[in-house]
């Protein structure tokens, strides 16, 4: 019985020992491996083109827009990506007095100036006023989007460190999220389980010794823990394209909104297989690029010879992305093409694609002067998302404008949106605070469309009296024209309003 057994042991010990040396062997390739890739790494490691960016701020003041604004300062990251080019986030440089970049083992600053910003894709590109400093440093190269479950390596000086930072992380998601500096715009981005902290905004992340990516985003808290976000180099490499003949041109879009056809009898009453293709139009913008082409109801087959799932997805490279990522690489008078489905019948269509200006009103706004009329003591401004901030406007009729200007088409009619924010106390407008918040719909009769039609009504008037009419109320504000002079220099004074009104860098 003893013997019988013996031969499987042996057999057993002769297995243990193959896997023992084939597991040692594996792991020592492995090593090896990751050792040369170290190697590599380092090798083609470029760290003098990463730099520390200081700025100094001026921060606008919405609630009293005749006052220069708030000083801040804080510090990001950047990096060479040509010869006296340095790329960073646009949050990072941001509403800018004064910035400055710091070399590697350098403590000396180096005044600097931003060339180009882009703050719906959150990236700048700044220059040195003396280069001498980086001389001979070798630019980064922009690589390409790094595939799920790679290595990469985020490069920085965060939370406000002097010396220069090194995380490593792995690809954990592709998808097309927004970019919280605007809190509009959407692009795709690349999540990674490195730490990303304020001071890391603007740094390279690094595979293979290129750029494969720009830090601009962090989230740590009960939901998520060290989570972080970058700019992918499509994004980058479309940036760096745009600004080549020295301005920046803004992305463009389709202007149209839509929702996946995945129930089966919608798709037999629309003639459509169930076959897992195609998503439904669901509201197109007139004034937009799509605008009398596409029609609400239709169904969005193909862009740009790419198969539509009925998810709203697109196979691109080898991956699953939002079919908005066709449009994302296009330019201002680029023409894409489109396959739809109209009654019940397949046709083709081609778009020429713009920027829709009415989408700006819900993005955040940086490096702009508040603009603003002060008359009487009544400050008039139009409507964006810093001024809804600023004031917490908790108007309903204020809100719905915000919320519906371009749904509801507000922007047709009103392509500003004029509120009267606030009241400078004077014998003048006494009784009128419940007039703020309200939107102004006329001034002497004359239809506003925008402020400088609020400051035109109001200097030229030649009635006995101002008459302004606020939307939805019957109520007018009636201001006495003889003793506006005279109460205009009173409460300048009195308030400090050095400008009565600002309408814009070219009044």
């Amino acid at each position: 019985m003893t013997l019988m057994n013996s031969k499987p042991m042996n057999l057993d010990i002769k297995q243990l020992f193959f896997h023992l040396s084939l597991s040692l062997f594996i792991s020592y390739s492995l090593s090896a491996e990751e050792k040369k890739e170290s190697i590599i790494e380092k090798k083609n490691s470029n760290y003098e083109a990463v730099v520390r960016i200081e700025n100094s701020s001026l921060n606008p003041d919405y609630k009293t827009p005749w006052n220069s604004g708030r000083d801040s300062g804080g510090n990001g990251t950047g990096w060479l990506v040509a010869e006296n080019k340095f790329l960073t986030n646009a949050h990072v440089v941001s509403n800018s007095r004064i910035i400055y970049i710091k070399k590697v083992g350098d403590a000396k600053p180096y005044r600097a100036r931003i060339v180009h910003i882009a703050h719906d894709c959150d990236l700048a590109m700044l220059e040195l006023e003396d280069p001498s400093a980086f001389e001979g440093v070798k630019p980064f190269d922009v690589g390409k989007l790094p595939q799920l479950d790679t290595k990469v390596k985020v490069i920085g000086y965060p939370i406000g460190g002097e010396r220069i930072s090194i995380t490593s992380g792995v690809v954990s998601r592709i998808d097309f999220l927004s970019y919280s500096h605007t809190n509009v715009d959407l692009h795709l981005t690349v999540q990674i389980d490195a730490a990303i902290n304020p001071g890391n905004s603007g740094g390279p992340v690094i595979q293979g010794g290129k750029v494969v990516g720009v830090a601009f985003q962090g989230y740590s808290g009960n939901i998520a823990q060290n989570t972080g976000y970058m700019i992918p180099p499509p994004v980058i490499k479309r940036f760096l394209k745009d600004v080549e003949d020295g301005n920046y041109d803004h992305y463009v879009d389709l202007s149209m909104s839509d929702f996946p056809l995945l129930n089966p009898s919608q798709r037999i009453a629309l003639g459509l297989p169930n076959d897992g293709i195609g998503i439904m139009v669901s509201n197109v913008e007139e004034d937009g690029s799509a605008g009398g082409i596409l029609k609400t109801g239709d169904v969005l087959l193909e862009i740009d010879g790419l198969t539509v799932k009925s998810n709203g997805l697109i196979n691109y490279g080898g991956e699953d992305v939002n079919m908005n990522e066709i449009v994302e690489r296009k330019f201002a008078g680029d023409v894409i093409d489109l396959k739809i489905w109209r009654n019940k019948q397949p046709m083709n269509t081609q778009v020429t694609l713009k920027r829709f200006m009415p989408y700006l009103i819900a993005a955040r706004k940086y490096d702009e002067k508040p603009r603003y009329v002060m008359f009487a003591g009544l400050v008039f401004q139009p409507l964006d998302r810093n001024l809804m901030a600023a004031h917490n406007m908790k108007s309903l009729q204020v809100r719905y404008h915000f919320d519906s200007y371009v749904s509801s088409n507000i922007y047709k009619e009103r392509p500003e949106v004029i509120v009267l924010t606030s009241i400078l106390p004077d014998s003048i407008n006494s009784y009128f605070n419940q007039f703020t918040q309200s939107i102004v719909d006329k001034v002497n009769g004359v239809k506003v469309k925008n402020l400088k039609d609020v400051h035109l009504a109001l200097s030229k008037n030649d009635g006995d009296y101002i008459i302004i009419n606020l939307l939805g109320s019957g109520r007018p504000i009636v201001i006495e024209e003889g003793k506006i002079e005279e109460a205009q220099k009173r409460i300048q004074t009195k308030y400090n309003v050095i400008k009565d009104h600002y309408l814009g860098p070219i009044e």
